[in-house]
């Protein structure tokens, strides 16, 4: 049996690394943080922020409805207020979906 690496997910990211995940400056992010009460990142002794996975597929939500589906930051709250669940669910449809085509594209440059 073939050896199949896992994928390891970490418990924290520090910001370095989730401003590299959505190649935007840490500024937007602290200010997504201060807009959005569902974004709530842990902060250790030296006030750095550690977000949980939890946090960042809420900034997946975030950017998604502000940045693709031009929400402005009042409307953006709003439908999240209002339709939280729905919008997780499309996030993880989202998510699946970029998994399947990145595999499909993986599958069309082996052959």
């Amino acid at each position: 049996m073939p050896y199949k690496e896992r994928e390891i997910n970490k418990l924290y990211y520090t910001m370095g690394e989730v401003t590299e995940m959505f190649d935007v400056n840490a500024s937007q992010i602290r200010f997504y943080e201060r807009e959005f009460d569902i974004l709530q990142p842990k902060k250790n002794k030296k006030g750095n922020r550690l977000f949980t996975q939890d946090d960042i597929s809420n900034l997946k939500i975030i950017f998604n409805l502000v940045k693709e589906k031009g929400y402005t930051l009042q409307g953006a709250r709003e439908f999240l207020r209002t339709n939280k669940n729905e919008a997780k669910e499309n996030q993880r449809v989202i998510d699946s979906l970029e998994r399947l085509k990145s595999f499909l594209l993986e599958v069309r440059d082996s052959l």
